[in-house]
């Protein structure tokens, strides 16, 4: 048989076998995230919360996640992928469980931040996964249909949290505290099965022949072999790397754009009118996202048929800050939701170019820590952009200048990706690429 063949049945039966489960690994997670989004359309009211004080509380999250997604990345590297990350989403599950017995703010703070320090290490622990087991020419394809489950997440969730909301006060408890429950069981459950049904590493896939385990393992350890940063790797010089900090500030921007809109679009929609019922709302916040799922996987599919990789990286925020601006330059609610399917559709694109670009200078080891630093530092933007808004909300008593900041924020992040030197960062030779690439 020959090598063409062989690879491209064993990258069928990898890609078959992990990424539809962490998909819906995924979904779970950022369901989870965001669900307070929704919430607050009923919360804010029963226990007297301000935009501002819901924005903190959005935002808290991320503290905690900051604070634990390196070490919990290297744990994941030194445990195994399943225990761990079964591990990780037990443990969230039951804080999201608990979210539903809230009396305050203080409550919902404390909560927040442990969901976070909870789910610390998931994504960049399976950004991690994915190295273990996808050659850097096919990672883009795999991380983008990997986090598609973002947008996905709100198609199904935006209606059915909506949903609960309107029709479910089981045991005279309100529906918006029913979200937490009934959305932190499925967390739990995946958990128990994560131990059982993921591999940690090629050499222990019963489900994959010795032939393609060789092949498998062969390529991996190629692609390892001759990166710049391991010839010396510590510790020392990933923290150090100017690289890894200009990859971070990316990303931090990026995810200011992400959880900005993410977190407010509910009840920036709802206040398009005072006569859409809660489901009306979830119906509606669909739109954008089924548009960003779509353009995020086909951009993914693009860059890694290209080989190309920064400007594939470079446009979508651009597109992004333009969507958002728009958004809030007009008042009509049909050019709103156009202008809103704009801006998911460029902040979501992103994705799975950028995430493929650090496995082409990080080594296995080097990407415990690498990925986990870059998305640590990022997820500080899921801090930033909610608090922005909700403080300018209560300012201004509108969210336009809260968009237009992220608008500004997103267009950084073009500018900081753009303007990476040495030309365009490719896939077609990861070890040629190891040695040319050159972010400062």
């Amino acid at each position: 048989m020959q090598e063409s063949e062989l690879g491209a049945r064993t990258i069928k039966k990898v890609s078959r076998r992990i990424i539809p489960y962490i998909f819906v690994l995924y979904i779970i997670a950022f369901l989870d995230r965001v669900n307070i989004g929704y919430a607050a359309l009923e919360m804010n009211k029963d226990l007297g919360l301000t935009a501002s004080t819901l924005g903190l509380i959005s935002g808290i999250f991320f503290i905690g996640y900051f604070l634990f997604e390196v070490p919990s990345n290297m744990l994941m590297h030194r445990i195994g992928a399943r225990k761990w990350i079964g591990r990780i989403m037990i443990t969230w599950g039951i804080v999201v469980i608990l979210t539903a017995w809230v009396q305050n703010a203080n409550h919902l703070y404390i909560l927040r931040f442990l969901l976070g320090v909870a789910e610390a290490g998931f994504f960049p622990g399976v950004l991690l996964y994915i190295t273990y087991w996808f050659r850097g020419k096919e990672r883009a394809r795999a991380v983008a249909l990997f986090m598609t489950a973002l947008t996905v997440s709100n198609i199904i969730g935006a209606p059915v949290t909506t949903w609960i909301i309107d029709n479910i006060n089981w045991g005279g408890m309100a529906g918006w505290r029913w979200i937490f429950v009934l959305e932190g069981i499925p967390a739990v459950i995946l958990g128990i099965t994560t131990i059982f049904y993921l591999t940690d590493r090629p050499e222990q896939a019963k489900w994959l022949t010795k032939e393609e385990k060789g092949w498998l393992i062969s390529e991996i350890e190629k692609e390892n072999q001759g990166k710049e940063i391991g010839k010396h790797s510590s510790l020392k010089n990933i923290f150090g790397s100017s690289r890894i900090w200009r990859l971070s500030f990316i990303y931090l921007t990026l995810v200011t754009g992400l959880y900005g809109i993410g977190f407010w679009m509910p009840t920036i929609i709802k206040s398009f009118s005072n006569i859409l019922t809660n489901t009306q709302v979830g119906l509606i916040t669909m739109i954008p996202y089924i548009f960003g799922g779509i353009a995020m996987v086909w951009w993914a599919r693009r860059s890694d048929r290209t080989g190309e990789r920064k400007m594939h990286a470079a446009i979508p925020p651009l597109v992004g800050a333009i969507g958002l601006m728009g958004c809030g330059l007009t008042t009509d609610p049909i050019l709103s939701i156009i202008m809103m399917s704009v801006a998911t559709v460029g902040i979501y694109s992103i994705f799975g170019p950028f995430w493929a670009i650090p496995s082409l200078f990080l080594t296995e080891l080097e990407a415990a820590v690498g990925i986990a630093l870059i998305s640590s530092i990022g997820n500080l933007g899921g801090f930033i952009g909610p608090y922005v808004i909700g403080y300018v909300q209560d300012t201004t008593g509108s969210v336009e200048m809260g968009l237009y900041f992220i608008s500004i924020v997103l267009f950084i992040c073009f500018l900081l990706v753009f303007t990476i030197k040495k030309g365009l960062v490719t896939a077609a030779s990861v070890q040629q690429q190891s040695k040319n690439l050159n972010i400062r």
